[in-house]
């Protein structure tokens, strides 16, 4: 349609969804981006009309949570979309990344679009932190007051940095309004960071399978991606209504219908299950300061990897060695996943030391040193064939 392409804004439109230039091969695992935009559309929305009834104060917040499960015509679907949205949103997120590692996403000339990626997920983690303490419940209260107080390794400002935070000594009322409030609104940073990052893609275009360039061969977005993309939203859209209405809780916690007790002390305390990786390596760590670095350390050195891939090589599908570092990392991070889970005692603290150390060897050591180990061979192999 002429419109599309004269209209001051829905030109954009086209330029980015309708004419955007995709190449050819690429596969159902290029569907996650889309993916994630639905599912930060969804928690937006859910979340709006959830805030429209919910009462961020300690002594109704739990009532109003009830409330909207039984008195708000159809209440129960909006709380639980909203909380098993969460759980996706982390499951595609993951994976989206992991294509990335795989494919070398993050190499030039789109260190940009990763560097925004990774400030996305770091962002997440907060969102989904900051939304623990709701409605308060009784292990997410006690998990706040852990996770929040561990700022106060900080050397001279930490316990003043804490009690900021808490708005008073403890975990208190103060604490539920600020963490509302930013939960509320960080998604819409969220979303303007989701924004810069597709119009930092759409500058140099995706990737692909191959890891070479395709410039002589791409496809319009619409309709042949448009249709691929939609072939995965709604098989998604099928899944979390399977969820939804049949097992809601499948994600979830049982603890989370227990109201919180200051009182009361958990036997264990765990967060959601998409922040578990960190919290074991955060646990793995004797010292309090070195595991609060080594945790957000965890996720910041993502930013290093278009300096420690020296390879000459994009993407892993040539290449068998880094196919194997690949999945050992990703079976090193199932396995922090599941320590993160079990009681911080003998073997899973010395099992988390052993997966910790390997994950953060595997950006600064293993990446590195089977770069330079392919670049060398293929150095030899050329120089046999020129003499």
């Amino acid at each position: 349609m002429r419109i599309l392409k004269t209209h001051v804004l829905l030109r954009l439109v086209n330029s980015y969804i309708v004419d955007s230039p995709q190449p050819a091969n690429i596969s159902y695992l290029w569907n996650f981006g889309s993916l994630l935009a639905v599912c930060l559309v969804i928690q937006i929305l859910t979340g709006a009309f959830l805030a429209m009834h919910y009462t961020p104060n300690v002594d109704f917040a739990f009532n109003s949570v009830e409330h909207i499960m039984r008195d708000v015509n159809n209440g129960w679907i909006i709380r639980y979309t909203h909380a098993n949205v969460a759980s996706f949103f982390f499951i595609f997120v993951y994976l989206h990344v992991g294509r990335g590692l795989y494919y070398s996403s993050y190499k030039s000339p789109r260190v940009l679009v990763w560097s925004i990626g990774v400030i996305i997920l770091i962002l997440m983690m907060a969102i989904g932190f900051l939304g623990l303490l709701h409605s308060p419940k009784w292990f997410k209260f006690k998990y706040a007051t852990v996770i929040t107080n561990l700022l106060s390794a900080i050397p001279v400002f930490g316990q003043d940095i804490v009690e900021l935070i808490w708005g008073g000594f403890s975990v208190s009322n103060a604490t539920l309004n600020r963490f509302f409030s930013l939960h509320y609104l960080l998604p819409f940073l969220l979303a303007a960071l989701a924004v810069a990052h597709l119009i930092a893609l759409h500058e140099h275009g995706s990737n692909n399978p191959n890891g070479v360039t395709s410039n002589g061969d791409r496809y319009a977005m619409h309709p042949y991606f448009i249709f691929k993309d939609l072939v995965t939203i709604f098989a998604f859209f099928l899944v979390l209504s399977v969820i939804v209405f049949f097992y809601p809780n499948l994600l979830g916690h049982s603890d989370n219908y227990i109201p919180a007790d200051p009182m009361v002390t958990p036997a264990s305390i765990v967060p959601e299950w998409y922040l578990l990786p960190f919290y074991a390596i955060l646990r793995s760590i004797p010292n309090k300061l070195l595991g609060v670095l080594a945790m957000f350390g965890s996720l910041l050195i993502l930013l290093i990897l278009p300096l420690t891939d020296l390879s000459r090589i994009r993407g892993n599908k040539f290449r068998p060695a880094m196919k194997l570092a690949f999945w050992c990392f990703v079976v090193d991070f199932i396995l922090l996943l599941w320590i993160g889970s079990q009681h911080a005692e003998s073997p899973y603290l010395e099992i988390g030391q052993f997966a910790t150390a390997f994950y953060f060897a595997w950006f600064l050591v293993i990446v590195p040193v089977i770069g330079i180990s392919e670049n060398t061979l293929m150095d030899v192999a050329t120089s046999k064939d020129f003499k």
